[in-house]
């Protein structure tokens, strides 16, 4: 026989689980000498089967420890009961005259049967077994397969849905930058906030604002940026800037509307608001 054919045969998986015969063992350990890939083999079916228990095993109850303790002990304390009785010895009664020569018989026993499994059985268990194996391998394998893939569909999915929302913002925004009827005004960082600039979208037919504050640093912990109408020399609150919001960058935000303004401006506050500006960082008149 080659390698292949014992592989084939079935008896590893035999060997493996203790069902092969003292000589079947030395055939198999001739063989393994003969063909080194047959260690191969047996360590892979040794992996194998220490998977599928791992698989299968079941975790006893937690009461099971108790449960056994207590047997015990009832044990012990049943056995020490049993000893404290004090023993008795039977004493014989004075045998007959006739009772003396009778010759005793000694019953009868017959030997129980040996049942032996043939070689052929042997053979056909352990190429159950080798299938079974095999079969729980390739449905761990697939399975885990099956899992990754389906995790990073789900992954694919959510980062899908992701961009394609950035992609509808962006295009909002782009509409309203393209839209002929808005007035830019461009707002430059005063001298305490250099890098404070930001650009405002203005209808002037129906007042509506827009803010891109996308290039504002982050705003000191616990203030917040506040946006103003300038009307009639007078600065007018036109609500909370949003610059950020866990790690989202906001780009372009609607803000309250102007029917009329001379200028728009920026001032830092604490978070929440002011009625009236207090430092201004960045300013922007409408030409």
């Amino acid at each position: 026989m080659n390698a292949k054919d014992i592989i084939s045969s079935g008896i590893l998986e035999l060997y493996v689980l203790g069902l092969s015969s003292a000589a079947e063992n030395a055939e198999v350990e001739l063989w393994t000498k003969e063909y080194p890939e047959l260690l191969e083999e047996i360590a892979a079916i040794e992996l194998a089967m220490e998977k599928l228990a791992k698989a299968n095993a079941v975790t006893p109850a937690s009461t099971m420890k108790a449960s056994i303790f207590a047997k015990i002990n009832a044990t012990e304390q049943s056995a020490e009961k049993v000893s404290t009785i004090p023993s008795v010895v039977p004493v014989d009664p004075i045998p007959s005259v006739a009772s003396v020569h009778q010759i005793p018989t000694t019953p009868s026993v017959e030997a129980a049967p040996v049942y032996t499994i043939s070689r052929n059985w042997k053979m056909i268990a352990a190429a159950s077994i080798g299938i079974f194996l095999v079969s729980a391998t390739f449905n761990l394998i697939y399975f885990n397969k099956y899992s990754v893939a389906n995790n990073s569909l789900e992954e694919t999915k959510a980062l899908l849905e992701k961009e394609q929302l950035r992609t509808k913002e962006f295009k909002s925004d782009l509409d309203l930058v393209k839209d002929p009827n808005n007035t830019m005004v461009s707002l430059k960082g005063l001298e305490n906030n250099p890098n404070a600039t930001a650009k405002i979208f203005w209808f002037q037919e129906t007042g509506e604002v827009g803010i891109d504050a996308s290039n504002l640093p982050d705003a000191p912990s616990g203030m917040q940026y506040q946006f103003w109408a300038i009307v009639d020399g007078k600065p007018v609150d036109g609500g909370m800037i949003i610059t950020n919001d866990k790690g989202k960058k906001y780009r372009i935000q609607k803000m309250k509307s102007f029917g009329k303004a001379q200028a728009f401006a920026i001032s830092l506050e604490k978070a929440g608001g002011n009625p009236t500006p207090t430092t201004v960082v960045s300013l922007g008149k409408i030409i």
